[in-house]
This record gives C-alpha cells, structure tokens and sequence, in this order.
C-alpha cells in the first residue's frame, strides 16, 4: 500500500538524506518537500514547494494530504542571528508544518530533536527542542517519533565554523561514551534518516523518543561513507 510523505528541511544535512532515500522507498508513491529556495532537482514522484514559512498556510499543502511528515527543520543561533530568530525557526516553523500537515489529514511524524532536549532545561538550545517535542505532541498524531542525536556526521552544504574538528573530535571520543553518555555518541546522517523511515514504517502508535542505540536498531544496514 502507498503512502504520501510530507518534507521540511531537504536542504540540510539530515533533510538530504531524507529526500534522497524517500525518493527511493517504494512506499510513497508521492514526496512534497517544502522549502525556501529551489531544491534544483526534478523526479517523477517529486513535488517540490518554495514557500515563506513565516506566512505557511493551508493552501501551501496539497489538497490531497500527506499521511507521513519527517520535520528536519534546523538551524543555529549563529546563523539565525538572534536566539528569538533560532527559536522562530526550530519550533516555531516545525510546529506550524505539523499542525497543518495534521489538519490535512497526516497520521505518523518523525521529528529531528536533540539529545538532551527538555522544556525545563537551563540550556536555550534544549529547551527550544523540549517545547517543540511538547507541541508537536500536542497535535494528537496517531504515531509521533523524536529523534535525539548528538553530533551527526556528514558533509553539509554549508559548513559551520569548528564543524570538521568537532566532527573529527566526536569520532575519535566515541567509544569512550559507554553506559549513560551512550546516547550521546556521534550519528552518520544517513543512519538517522534511515531510522526515521524504519520507526514511521513499523505503524505504532504512541510517542516515542530515540537516542543513539534506537538508530542503530531501527537502521542496521551500515551507512555508507559520509552518508
């Protein structure tokens, strides 16, 4: 049976390797990806939207709905410019395309959050992810699926300062974070969007939240080099 899948956040890390392999599955038969700028990619089960996230609205959605919504909206307060601009973007934004993607219809959604993540912490990064997780619950989806990852490995688009040292850091400290500091280990990116497709093709419904070991049970195939 084919699904539709609804995308925000193709332009990023993640959100790369999540068009890329939904354009693969064979499950959806139809992939709307909604973004700022031009994807400049053409495929026969691609509908790709430019839309203004700050005025999104029912009619930037398709008429038919999309029964799955992966969110990898995301950004840092470097490149927001302001704490405010940062939340604006990964709650707010976020939120906004759950709820109405909810209202069309969506029944299953897989969020990229963070390790960490809680409305109650004293870290502004966190607490942003906490009440975005709160909210996107809120809405009632039949299945919600957080994905907390710490450091996620790949080649982005853009790179952000230090970010290859961290990547390297993260690598070479990985096998030290052992028993509770687990979750807290580096992901490749296209190991979690895999896991993200697994855990919304196993139809369960209730709230889950992932860490590092859940991406690796949900996606055991190994990712392949800088994926």
């Amino acid at each position: 049976m084919t699904r539709s899948a609804l995308l925000v956040g193709a332009t990023g890390l993640v959100g790369g390797q999540l068009l890329a392999r939904l354009l693969r599955e064979p499950r959806y038969d139809r992939v709307t990806v909604l973004a700022r700028r031009p994807l400049g990619l053409e495929h026969p089960r691609l509908d790709a939207r430019v839309v203004d996230f700050a005025k999104l609205g029912a009619e930037d959605l398709p008429e038919a709905g999309e029964r799955d919504v992966y969110g990898a909206l995301g950004t840092t307060i470097r490149q927001a410019g302001s704490q405010e601009a940062f939340r604006e973007v990964d709650q707010h934004h976020t939120v906004r395309v759950a709820e109405l993607a909810r209202e069309a219809g969506a029944e299953r959604i897989a969020v990229v959050s963070s390790v960490g993540a809680g409305s109650g912490s004293r870290a502004f990064y966190l607490r942003v992810k906490g009440d975005m997780e709160a909210a996107v619950t809120a809405l009632g989806y039949p299945q919600t699926e957080f994905f907390r990852p710490s450091f996620i490995l790949g080649h982005r688009p853009s790179r952000r300062r230090g970010e290859g040292l961290g990547s390297s850091a993260a690598t070479v400290l990985a096998p030290l974070l052992a028993g509770p500091a687990r979750p807290y280990r580096p992901v490749p990116a296209g190991r979690l969007a895999a896991a993200m497709i697994a855990a919304l093709g196993e139809d369960r419904p209730g709230v889950r939240v992932h860490t590092h070991d859940d991406f690796l049970a949900l996606a055991p195939e190994p990712a392949a080099p800088g994926a």
